[in-house]
């Protein structure tokens, strides 16, 4: 056999390994670029059975300890008995959750397991009939008539402005979600309801982001 011919021989399996490794690096790329990404881990629930709301506060609790009456809410050293409702509320500025800090309405809260899922605050002054307890979105509205509470009305216990283009620090195109229906018109003028997922996007549209009241008790 001529030489040549014994280096064509030898040649043809090295080509075939080279061939192979270069069929299991494509399959290895295929692969990397068509896995999908896991989604997000859900946040743990609260004290309220609620899911957390994680991030950075979309402003943090300005309520002050003044206790004066704003925009028609008062601050009482008990909690509302003719109306107890609870309504969530989620922000999202340009795509990301900021969350409601716990404590707004609380006038000088004690805070227990502050940081953690747990966390939870309790009044030693008095509490403004719409109050934040956790840092799960939940606004507890517990007044001492069954008139109907708003949006505005929270946002000015809180002492963080709400328009149409302004959601406390977060300025931009402000779109209301309500169950998922988008509402028209002044944010501030949205009622508070029994059960209600109000969602505010600042910038950037977000699906909405629907809340499970199921392992709540509230």
């Amino acid at each position: 056999m001529s030489e040549q011919r014994r280096r064509r021989r030898a040649a043809v399996p090295l080509l075939a390994v080279a061939v192979l490794g270069l069929a299991g690096v494509a399959v290895a790329v295929a692969t990397l670029v068509l896995r999908p990404e896991p989604f997000p881990a859900p946040s743990p629930l609260g004290p309220e059975r609620i899911a957390i709301q994680e991030g950075v506060p979309l402003a943090p609790d300005t309520t002050g300890t003044s206790r004066r009456v704003r925009d028609g809410v008062a601050c009482s050293a008990g909690e509302g008995t003719a109306q107890h409702l609870h309504a969530h509320l989620a922000v999202y500025v340009d795509g990301v959750l900021r969350p409601i800090p716990a404590g707004v309405g609380v006038v000088a809260p004690s805070i227990t397991r502050r940081g953690t899922s747990a966390e939870f605050a309790r009044a030693t002054h008095c509490y403004y009939w719409l109050h934040v307890h956790a840092r799960d979105g939940i606004i507890h509205i517990e007044t001492p008539t069954k008139n109907p509470s708003t949006l505005g009305q929270f946002f000015a216990v809180w002492g963080q402005p709400l328009s149409a283009s302004r959601v406390a620090g977060a300025k931009g195109r402000v779109t209301v979600l309500v169950d998922g229906r988008v509402v028209r018109g002044d944010p501030a003028d949205v009622v508070l309801r029994r059960r209600e997922s109000i969602q505010i996007d600042v910038g950037a549209r977000v699906p909405f982001q629907p809340v499970d009241w199921s392992r709540s008790h509230l």
